[in-house]
């Protein structure tokens, strides 16, 4: 408790106006809840609560960067909000909303929308099933946040995607890698340019690394499979 109590009366670091500007109580009002119900909840462990800020709320608010104004965003298997929050709070041009399976975790994003009163919407679910693809599909971004690897979050992601859209995914520092690791079977969801992209360098002592992908239409998956074949040939 003692613990808790000191983290709730942590004051934001600088960067947190720049990110957030007049937004800047909501976002600290969300590092409460995560520092103290987070934990108790067991969706933010004990040790990263002297780092939430920088770490877990900055990192992934400054993923709007890649985000053109006035987009939809599907965040899967947000867990603890991340990065739909603090999306949500320094974009709120954006139009947000998180699917996430979980009872426990999809009780607490409902509450902290609601107490934080965020034009957001919170989806129980698995992005891979049939009733979530129908309600939430037809997204202009989907985002995620360690949910998987990137073929295995392709698939899931690629049906929730509209045609010309992207897929931004938080990465780590192997996030090149993953990419050539992946990127075949990637291919086959859909998505395709991938690459690396930064964000957070003008605020955060360490960038945000992300993995950003666009889905092709039916035309161009089509000629994907052309120019694999005819290489084969």
């Amino acid at each position: 408790m003692e613990q808790s109590e000191a983290s709730d009366h942590q004051s934001p670091p600088p960067a947190a106006a720049a990110v957030f500007g007049a937004r800047a109580d909501l976002a600290g009002r969300y590092h409460s809840a995560l520092a103290t119900d987070g934990v108790t909840l067991g969706l933010i462990g004990p040790r990263e609560v002297p780092r939430l800020w920088e770490r877990h709320i900055l990192n992934c608010a400054v993923l709007g960067e890649l985000i053109t104004d006035g987009t939809s965003v599907v965040d899967i298997g947000s867990g603890a909000g991340l990065p739909g929050i603090p999306l949500a709070i320094a974009r709120p041009d954006l139009s947000v909303t998180l699917v996430e399976p979980l009872l426990r975790r999809s009780d607490f994003l409902h509450r902290i929308v609601g107490e934080l009163g965020l034009d957001v919407r919170v989806v129980r679910g698995r992005a891979e099933e049939k009733t979530v693809r129908a309600d939430v599909g037809g997204a202009d971004v989907v985002t995620s946040r360690a949910v998987a690897p990137l073929e295995r979050l392709a698939k899931w992601s690629a049906p929730l995607i509209t045609e010309g859209g992207r897929l931004v995914a938080i990465k780590g520092s192997s996030a090149a890698e993953e990419i050539e690791r992946d990127k075949a079977l990637v291919g086959r969801t859909g998505i395709s340019d991938l690459h690396v992209e930064t964000c957070g360098s003008d605020v955060l002592e360490v960038a945000t690394t992300a993995v950003v992908g666009t889905k092709r239409g039916r035309d161009g998956r089509d000629r994907a499979r052309s120019r694999t074949r005819n290489q084969k040939g």
